[in-house]
């Protein structure tokens, strides 16, 4: 695997700005953390097992009904802000109507904590945009964030991030972390997907599924994974990986995670943030790299600023992940295409590092079609999105 860094393996800080939500920091740190003691998963206590979905659309008992995921997923996210503000969402459901979008990502708990049927809108309401996007054939994707959580981590001090002090630990934003290797969170992030899926979305997309990438030097406790946040980070979180993709699946349930970017081309951060894509490829049913071209640091694939140059970054990018995907199908046995296909990365519809014009915003997509990766994702925090970068309407 090649490593595209000039001088080592930069640290890159990425603010992301959200309508009515404090704003989230995202790290690219060469710092490795050494993390022994196992988390053994049959602790939990499974749920019965539900039968998975096999027809083309299904019904829950409530009488929900679900759309299987198109062939090619082309998704825009949106925030709970803006699903639970029609005047605003209006805009989003009108470049839905005339371009190529089949898919669309919307916040189920967004990285403040915030339950969207909780504190954004009533339930009916939700599942009355759901309705609505499922009679236009529009797939809907509920995104959790889970491990970055500040308001279960108030609500449940001793399973949160601390100093050594036993004060709860905070990033230089000020959220709060829970352990990655916390059961009890795993299990709450079962039921809240158990939820979302009752109130009709078609798959569940987790975010935040790692450890934080700061305070690798401030002697923190992590009260659930002890030791192994030290020198098992990898270990933690897949195990957690393993866990709520083999529950959610007993359940028929769709499940998709996010990683970071980087981790496709170099495994200098992996033992930091605790996500290996050979992991994530072997146990969700699609996975997200979040390749987003200004998230890469200056000399990244021979580029001074990346972001500048966003066909030739993607397809560097992916083409890292294509050889994880391949290397996760020769040692579990599966086709090449069948661990190639869950590959359905993230692009960059926002303007930082560069102003991102339509050709740039396509030049991403058409870099990953290139190689044969047709599911892709876009993301703007503004939830303002490029038509002119989309195709017309193929429905």
């Amino acid at each position: 695997m090649k490593h595209y860094f000039v001088g080592g393996v930069f640290s890159l800080i990425i603010l992301f700005w959200i309508f009515g939500e404090s704003s989230s920091v995202e790290v690219y740190s060469s710092e490795n953390e050494t993390i022994n003691k196992k988390i053994e998963i049959t602790d939990i206590e499974p749920e019965e097992n539900s039968t998975p979905l096999t027809e083309e659309s299904s019904t829950t008992a409530n009488s929900v009904k679900h759309l299987p995921p198109p062939d090619s997923i082309k998704a825009v996210y949106i925030s709970s802000w803006v699903a639970g503000t029609p005047s605003v969402r209006a805009n989003v459901l009108r470049l839905i109507d005339e371009t190529e979008i089949n898919a669309i990502v919307i916040d189920v708990k967004d990285n403040t904590g915030v339950i969207t049927w909780e504190e954004r809108m009533k339930e009916e309401d939700l599942k009355t945009l759901i309705e609505e996007l499922h009679s236009k054939g529009i797939y809907v994707i509920g995104r959790i964030a889970v491990f970055q959580d500040p308001a279960y981590a108030l609500a449940h001090k001793d399973q949160a991030v601390k100093r050594r002090d036993g004060t709860l630990w905070k990033s230089k934003k000020g959220e709060y972390w829970v352990d990655a290797g916390s059961k009890q969170k795993w299990e709450h992030t079962l039921r809240l997907s158990e939820q979302a899926y009752a109130l009709g979305f078609d798959e569940i997309n987790l975010d935040y599924i790692r450890y934080s990438t700061e305070g690798t030097k401030d002697g923190l406790i992590f009260p659930q994974s002890d030791a192994r946040a030290i020198n098992d980070r990898v270990g933690v979180v897949s195990e957690f990986y393993e866990y709520i993709t083999g529950e959610l699946r007993k359940r028929g349930i769709p499940v998709s995670g996010d990683v970071f970017g980087i981790i496709t081309t170099s495994s200098a951060d992996i033992p930091m943030l605790g996500q290996d894509l050979h992991k994530a490829l072997e146990y969700f049913d699609y996975v997200a790299p979040m390749v987003y071209p200004s998230h890469y640091a200056p000399g990244t694939f021979g580029f001074n600023n990346p972001a500048a140059h966003p066909g030739p970054v993607i397809k560097e990018a992916m083409l890292g992940a294509l050889r994880i995907a391949d290397e996760v199908a020769s040692s579990t046995g599966q086709a090449t295409s069948t661990v190639r296909a869950k590959l359905r990365p993230w692009y960059q519809d926002f303007d930082m590092g560069a102003t991102y014009t339509a050709e740039m915003v396509r030049a991403q997509i058409d870099a990953g079609e290139k190689l044969g990766i047709s599911s892709w994702m876009l993301w703007d925090p503004s939830n303002k999105y490029t038509k002119e970068a989309l195709k017309a309407d193929l429905r």
